[in-house]
């Protein structure tokens, strides 16, 4: 059920905050054998509801007022456990709330509990977590997507209304495609990042996962807007995303890009997009094929880019500050070296090294700088197919959801699972997964949207305009 109809129930009378999050916690407890989450606030959100219902009675309600929500356990909430899918972090308190927990506090929506995670939210599968992986709910034996797959898997299988995820190279838009939801990544610095523990800083960002893209717009609009404690955080106006939703896409003109249309594209994908293409057109849209010249080099750009920067932030955990110590070392180097051998996963420690070779002296220039350079020709790329389109239309994964198992010994094939979502992480723009479809496996196929830097209201009309017509509504 998505937000607008339950706050409509709640208004009515029809339903408590307290009935919600009674039925969300049933559903939880049935769905635990797809390992979703890591915590849960049985307790904290019964009593968070029915502070609410209160405030419900007396007309005082906020904007998210009964919107139950999960929570990926990378982003910080005061006094509860945030652990990034390690056993490095399994038993650190966060002494702080994130700004967007802030803000949705302060909108009164209720947190039923943090979401498992590839650890550090290095993955694409949900396959890393220290926690075990997390299962597909249109089919147990598949991968959700990563790295924020249970939070899409929480909402996919109605165990929260919404949930947040992180979007590093298309955490959020990838696992959101595999389990049939509506994930966002906003463009870099809409979004605070203060509270988000980091894996690359140039490219992570903080978005919403949905059943619709309304309930998406809505979530945006509380959690962006600058704030002071993150100096990343951009000083932009922030719109009203719902105003737009349904103003149609008659007269905008919309670009699919060949590169993202070629060998190792999954056919029923193809045509699903295609066919998505095809109705945009009869309804107005002028529809035009362009290129992406770089598009080739985007992953190793990202993975040399990201691993650089990763090796850099988790250069903190040493078993010294916080976190888990490993036992018996019998100097300070060897505590390091233990603890970081034992608490960190194959591939966080996989990134780890190829980062730390990246940034060493003898291959600075050749690889991390000259990345920098490809990163800057990415961007121009998607910075002249603006000057002519509104948007862009492509895939969001170039499969449906593989078996758990079946990518795991062989990195480079699981990188090629987010060949699609990379760019727009490197080049800062935003972009969205809607469903559009499923293949004959019954297993979910997922849109992306791409819009310019701060031109979220475009993407999120044209996500509603598709979303309408997946429905019926046109």
């Amino acid at each position: 059920m998505d937000y607008y109809h339950t706050r409509e129930l709640l208004l009515q009378k029809q339903i408590s905050c307290k009935e919600l999050v009674q039925s969300y916690l049933s559903r939880i407890e049935q769905h635990r054998h797809l390992n979703a989450f890591i915590t849960i606030f049985a307790d904290e959100a019964l009593k968070r509801a029915r502070i609410i219902d209160q405030k419900l009675a007396r007309g005082e309600g906020g904007n998210l007022a009964g919107m139950v929500m999960a929570i990926k356990d990378i982003l910080t909430i005061k006094g509860k456990r945030t652990t990034c899918g390690s056993r490095i972090l399994e038993n650190f308190v966060a002494p702080y709330d994130a700004t967007v927990i802030q803000r949705l506090q302060a909108e009164d929506a209720i947190f039923i509990g943090k979401t498992n995670m590839d650890e550090f939210a290095m993955g694409s599968s949900n396959e890393n977590s220290y926690f075990g992986p997390v299962k597909n709910p249109h089919d147990p034996e598949r991968i959700p997507g990563g790295s924020s797959g249970g939070s899409a898997v929480a909402v996919a299988a109605g165990m929260a209304a919404t949930a947040l995820g992180t979007d590093t190279g298309g955490s959020i838009r990838q696992p959101a495609a595999m389990c049939g939801i509506v994930g966002l990544k906003p463009t870099y610095g809409r979004v605070s990042r203060f509270g988000l523990v980091a894996f690359a800083s140039s490219l992570d960002q903080i978005g919403p996962m949905t059943t619709t893209v309304p309930d998406a717009a809505l979530l945006l609009n509380i959690i962006a807007g600058h704030d002071p404690l993150d100096s990343t955080s951009a000083p932009v106006p922030v719109p009203d995303y719902t105003k737009e939703l349904n103003k149609g896409i008659r007269g905008l003109r919309i670009g699919y890009p060949k590169e993202y249309f070629s060998e190792g594209l999954d056919p029923e994908i193809h045509q699903a997009i295609r066919k998505v293409l095809r109705e945009m057109e009869s309804e107005g849209a002028v529809i035009e094929e362009l290129s992406l010249p770089h598009t080739d080099y985007a992953i190793a750009t990202y993975y040399i880019l990201a691993t650089a920067e990763a090796s850099s932030n988790l250069a903190r955990y040493d078993g010294t500050r916080y976190g888990f110590r490993s036992e018996g070392a019998l100097d300070l180097s060897e505590m390091y070296c233990q603890t970081r051998s034992q608490g960190f996963g194959e591939e966080v420690k996989r990134r780890i090294m190829l980062g730390t070779y990246v940034l060493s002296a003898g291959y600075y220039e050749a690889y991390y700088r000259k990345a920098q350079k490809v990163r800057t020709l990415i961007k121009r790329d998607f910075d002249s197919a603006f000057e002519k389109f509104d948007c862009l239309i492509t895939p969001t994964s170039p499969t449906t959801a593989f078996k758990i198992g079946e990518k795991i010994d062989d990195p480079l094939q699981m990188y090629l699972s987010d060949i699609y979502t990379i760019s727009a992480n490197l080049t800062g723009i935003p972009g969205i997964s809607v469903p559009c479809g499923k293949d004959s496996q019954g297993l979910p196929i997922g849109v992306q949207i791409l819009a310019k830097p701060f031109d979220e209201v475009i993407m999120l009309r044209v996500g509603n305009f598709i979303e309408k017509i997946k429905n019926g509504q046109f």
